[in-house]
């Protein structure tokens, strides 16, 4: 119980993760190496309390692991078209991201802009990502309510009405589409208003800083990443 909650990761660890994570996944990446970087988002999500996620995003990814390499290869027709589509998103989308999903659910925006000041990062770059960790979280609440709103009216987002295109566009994709674009301009307002654009040096109420979980993982993923790049150039590895 104390390892949780003493668990906290800087959000620079977690970037970095995530951007060597979906670089790694892509690629032809020894089994060995790709397996334990996909494990990095699972422990992050069992010791930061997400533990139901973290067992079902395991064990979709150990079935699809399972099914590409025991099945697939004597699987024909049909069925290996379903397989190959099932497997290869999962192996390959499914870790990216949940790592995204953590990185987004568990930092604050004030936590990301502390670090990445921390890190001299360009206002250039700081005020448009600070404005994504805010705007997926409220794009999705407004989402969540249109929903409620059609199907209060009777026309939710259901296989009945895939049957009216036309309707469906009207009524659920445009306002969606309205309210993500009222949605952006009103998070890049609030974020100048607060001053992020400011040119003097900024004082933070949070403190940030890597700890000891912060050099293990990063530890971790530049070995994976080191070890990939070694392959690439010509060195043998195990198969």
């Amino acid at each position: 119980m104390g390892l949780e909650l003493n668990f906290s990761i800087d959000a620079r660890t977690k970037i970095i993760i995530l951007a060597i994570l979906s670089f790694m996944v892509f690629n032809d990446v020894p089994f060995y190496v790709s397996g334990i970087l996909v494990l990095i988002p699972f422990l992050f999500l069992f010791l930061s309390d997400y533990k139901k996620i973290a067992l079902i995003y395991i064990l979709i990814y150990v079935i699809a692991k399972f099914l590409q390499i025991s099945i697939l290869p004597t699987a024909t027709g049909i069925l290996s078209v379903l397989l190959i589509a099932f497997s290869y998103t999962a192996t390959r989308m499914l870790p990216i991201l949940v790592m995204g999903y953590y990185t987004i659910s568990t930092t604050k925006v004030s936590e990301f802009i502390a670090s990445m000041e921390k890190s001299n990062v360009p206002k250039d770059i700081l005020i448009p990502i600070s404005v994504i960790f805010r705007y997926i979280p409220s794009l999705y609440e407004e989402i969540r309510s249109i929903t409620d709103a059609m199907k209060m009216r009777g026309f939710g987002l259901t296989f009945k009405s895939l049957k009216s295109p036309l309707k469906l566009i009207e009524f659920y994709m445009v306002p969606i589409l309205i309210s993500a674009v009222k949605t952006a301009d009103e998070l890049s307002a609030a974020s100048l208003t607060r001053g992020l654009s400011n040119p003097q040096k900024r004082t933070h109420l949070i403190s940030v800083g890597f700890n000891k979980f912060d050099y293990l993982f990063i530890l971790i993923a530049v070995v994976g990443l080191g070890i990939y790049v070694y392959y690439s150039l010509g060195g043998v590895l195990l198969a």
